[in-house]
């Protein structure tokens, strides 16, 4: 059986306005196996992105734990979340996030950079290989379709080899093609072993994880696995 790479407890995240409190997650505790893949969904206000952000090092909880393969992460300091984050976790934003002045390669190079990698070329280039753009490499994102330049966000999070790749809405700025090419990427990686948490309003895609985890206002309302039937990307998109 899998160990659980993933457990929170009784996670809260409360933001204040002012003089008010604005509560966005309301005891959240869940737990996510190694090597799973899990969509997070509901509607606009339920705490998707909250509770991503927190995820990811991104946020901190007001209370609750967080354990990451064991070990209570939700009180580091910015500086050891951040080299938990660089090392463990690979992120896919809807909007893509690459510098446009900049080739899919120096842009996949980026996170390694920052680690002071010595075979960051070699490794870069072997992140585009995965995802199919080996060949788009010395190309800007301005000369890239949008399904390609995801393409590239998803190499640039696979190139510290992480734990985890944490993906945002990953196909909210695609037309149906480029959709169904990422999501066969994210399931083809979750094969490989890689754990995978995606955050979605659409649930044809949401279908092809393993579990299905809905919030509304702020908690956990359902956790279930998809129905079989529901297998099939079939959603309807204007080209963009």
């Amino acid at each position: 059986m899998a160990d659980t790479l993933i457990q929170l407890e009784d996670i809260t995240k409360v933001y204040q306005m002012g003089k008010v409190e604005v509560p966005a997650l309301r005891g959240i505790t869940l737990s996510i196996k190694e090597g799973e893949m899990v969509a997070i969904v509901g509607a606009s206000g339920s705490g998707k992105s909250t509770l991503m952000n927190i995820l990811g090092f991104l946020d901190k909880p007001t209370s609750g734990r967080y354990l990451l393969e064991g070990v209570d992460v939700s009180r580091f300091n910015d500086n050891k979340l951040a080299e938990l984050r660089n090392k463990k976790i690979g992120f896919v934003f809807q909007t893509f996030n690459l510098l446009p002045r900049a080739t899919a390669l120096a842009n996949v190079e980026l996170p390694l950079i920052y680690s002071g990698d010595s075979q960051k070329r070699k490794r870069s280039l072997e992140a585009l290989a995965r995802v199919g753009l080996a060949e788009r490499a010395n190309h800007k994102p301005t000369e890239l379709s949008g399904g390609e330049q995801q393409r590239v966000a998803i190499a640039r999070a696979l190139v510290n080899n992480p734990s985890l790749i944490l993906a945002d809405e990953p196909t909210g700025n695609l037309d149906s093609a480029a959709t169904e090419d990422i999501v066969s990427i994210f399931c083809q990686l979750n094969r490989e072993g890689i754990t995978v948490i995606l955050v979605t309003h659409e649930m044809d895609i949401a279908a092809q994880a393993q579990r299905i985890i809905r919030l509304l206002d702020g908690r956990v309302i359902s956790d279930e696995k998809p129905t079989s039937n529901a297998k099939t990307i079939s959603k309807s998109k204007k080209s963009e």
